[in-house]
């Protein structure tokens, strides 16, 4: 049986409860706690996999934004919590296996993982499953009624026109905004790349605590142009908003969704399986039906939205240098553009 929860969403505890089953709490031979930061619409389907080929395995699932996760890994390091990460931003769980946090795991299936998808030890700290990219959200309703040109690429952002019409998410607490951030710093270098930062922070009128959340408010008109990533605005579109998701002709930025096993006393070899089953087949090609670019082929059909060549649309990133100037990167941004964001949740 699975279940799962989110503290600061009940919501989505009450929807992954019914989807799925309830257990005693995590503690028992089986249970497992994963960390997660897929997206919520995201979670039930793959699970729903899980049950078919390990029953016995209880999942208990704390799902919350990026930076949110990461600073939840950091805080427990002396005592750590989850038994595995999964669906997390590779750059985060680099500085986990910075800090001696990571239990290095080579899971089956890894010699069809491509390289840039994992880390490069002979027994990876992290493995990813697929890949996230940077895309405008466009309500289209709302930026005809506003006279707004539709945004061919970030240059277009710093427009006088988009002043107060714009929203994007922290990159200290989403990893969407840090890859967005990150991508802006390397496309551009980083002179650049802040002085461009600090135009674009003219027009925004919120910083949100959630990646998908710009795109969700301009589904629901309030902004009229969300910065967040492509899949977010594809879901919105299927509710029936009149979304149109943008991919920036100067290319994405973009992370991997990356699992890792957390070091405790005792890993549980369910632990193990867990991270076995989550590069397997039949989920990879599970994420593959929304998500284009997956830790290996798959052969499921690019989905409806994204470029032809989607890998073609992502920059060339450099993992590395992200993960070891993350923490400049955020209190230089924090420093410049903070005041914007929207108050943390308790």
């Amino acid at each position: 049986m699975i279940t799962a929860f989110k503290p600061s969403k009940i919501a989505v505890a009450v929807l992954l409860a019914l989807a799925l089953a309830v257990v005693p709490s995590v503690g028992m031979a089986g249970d497992l706690l994963v960390y997660t930061a897929l997206e919520d619409d995201e979670i039930p389907r793959y699970l729903a996999l899980l049950k078919q080929s390990h029953p016995e395995i209880n999942v208990k699932i704390v799902r919350d934004s990026t930076g949110i996760v990461t600073a939840k890994l950091l805080a427990e390091k002396d005592n750590p919590q989850a038994d595995v990460v999964w669906g997390t931003a590779a750059t985060s769980l680099m500085l986990c296996t910075q800090a001696g946090m990571v239990e290095p795991y080579a899971p089956k299936g890894l010699e069809r993982v491509r390289p840039k998808m994992r880390d490069k030890a002979a027994v990876p700290a992290w493995v990813g499953i697929k890949a996230w990219m940077t895309g405008f959200c466009v309500n289209t309703v709302e930026a005809k009624a506003l006279n707004l040109p539709v945004p061919t690429g970030f240059a277009d952002l710093t427009n006088s026109l988009y002043k107060g019409h714009l929203t994007m998410s922290n990159p200290s607490s989403s990893g969407t905004g840090f890859l967005t951030v990150s991508a802006i710093l390397q496309l551009m270098g980083e002179e650049k790349g802040w002085d461009y930062l600090d135009r674009l922070h003219e027009n925004m009128a919120v910083y949100t605590h959630s990646g998908s959340k710009p795109c969700k408010l301009a589904g629901a008109g309030e902004y009229p142009i969300g910065i967040s990533f492509a899949y977010r605005g594809f879901m919105q579109k299927q509710k029936g908003e009149p979304v149109l998701t943008v991919f920036p002709k100067e290319g994405s930025g973009w992370d991997v969704e990356a699992n890792c096993l957390i070091k405790k006393a005792a890993v549980k070899p369910e632990a193990r399986a867990f991270l076995d089953w989550a590069i397997s087949e039949p989920v990879m090609k599970e994420y593959a039906k929304v998500y284009p670019v997956t830790a290996y082929a798959t052969n499921v059909p690019i989905p409806e939205g994204f470029p032809a060549d989607p890998e073609a649309q992502l920059i060339k990133n450099d993992f590395d240098w992200a993960a070891k100037n993350r923490a400049r990167i955020l209190a230089e941004w924090s420093r410049r553009y903070d005041a914007k964001s929207e108050p943390k949740s308790k």
